[in-house]
């Protein structure tokens, strides 16, 4: 008999009224404004504008979505059109299923149309997004516990998760590693570890991002082996931890040539900020050359901001 373990909700729906409120959905939701929330507060500390995150995040958060579903899908499309499949079922993103890699690819064209759109370097919008996440893919594993899936194996720890047996679907009830959980936490970790990082090393140019993607794989890659949930295997690795060795090789070498190349921290100067400031200065009467002269000087690693923010103030707000 289980002295203790984490119990499972005996629902992942709850109605109100004729309105369905899924768990899974919320999760994603509220992790989405974690994300764009400490996002736009890390995006302002460098010397942007509020709300360009926002605006980047309606671009980006609809394009990973999709990506995260195609990929999850893609690779793992036995249930869909295997044999015995349904396709439509594809489209229940409801019921789980989102993988991680799609999302951030697709989600990075999104973001990369966002940014093009508000005139601001990707790299540096990517770095001030970085951490919120992280904190996104942590709250969004919850949606896991909701569904009852993507457990690891069966476990007697005090901290094992209890999974309700369902026929239906062949799931034997017991207690299990909640592999959720262990994500959850160490995104929580990857988070915390980039936000220090940016802080002593003054990370830019995209740099602060592929330190979060390096730090996710690796923890990725551990908790895959724990997982037994149906998945397809190349050379007797799971897909997955393929391709977070890929990933994590490529954000290590974006790391260290990135480096080498550009080091420092660019400056983020957004075209609707140098328009205010001109606008300012008109107002002030004092345009032209003197205003120039008066303007903070910017250069490729300093901090500088377009609305003459000293670096003192930015360094006690960037998070």
């Amino acid at each position: 008999m289980d002295l203790a373990f984490i119990p499972s909700p005996s629902t992942g729906v709850i109605h109100l009224g004729p309105i369905p409120l899924r768990g899974y959905a919320f999760c994603i939701i509220i992790g989405v404004f974690v994300a764009v929330w400490l996002g736009g507060r890390r995006w302002v500390a460098r010397g942007g504008l509020p709300g360009t995150v926002a605006d980047i995040a309606v671009w980006a958060v609809p394009f990973g979505l999709v990506g995260g579903r195609l990929y999850h899908v893609i690779t793992s499309y036995q249930p869909y059109f295997g044999p015995g499949g349904n396709w439509v079922d594809a489209f229940k993103i409801w019921e789980g299923g989102l993988g991680i890699w799609g999302a951030v690819a697709l989600g990075a064209v999104g973001a990369w149309i966002g940014a093009r759109r508000r005139g601001v370097p990707l790299p540096a919008y990517a770095d001030a997004v970085a951490p919120g996440i992280a904190l996104a893919q942590a709250i969004g594993r919850w949606g896991n516990w909701f569904n009852q899936e993507l457990y690891g194996k069966a476990t007697d720890v005090p901290w094992a998760l209890r999974i309700d047996a369902d026929p239906t679907i062949g799931r034997a009830g017991g207690t299990y590693h909640p592999t959720f959980l262990y994500e959850c936490l160490w995104c929580i970790g990857v988070a915390l570890l980039v936000i220090w990082a940016d802080r002593r090393f003054r990370l830019g140019h995209g740099r602060a991002f592929a330190l979060y993607v390096a730090a996710y794989t690796v923890g990725r890659g551990w908790i895959e082996y724990l997982r037994i949930d149906e998945a397809n295997h190349i050379l007797g690795l799971r897909l997955n931890v393929w391709t977070s060795l890929v990933v994590f090789v490529a954000a290590i070498a974006y790391l260290v040539i990135s480096a080498k190349v550009r080091p420092g921290r660019e400056t983020v100067v957004e075209p609707a900020a140098e328009a205010a400031r001109a606008t300012a200065a008109a107002e002030d009467g004092t345009t032209g050359p003197a205003a120039e002269d008066s303007a903070p000087e910017a250069s490729d690693s300093g901090d500088a901001t377009a609305s003459g923010t000293t670096s003192t103030e930015r360094a006690s707000k960037e998070l």
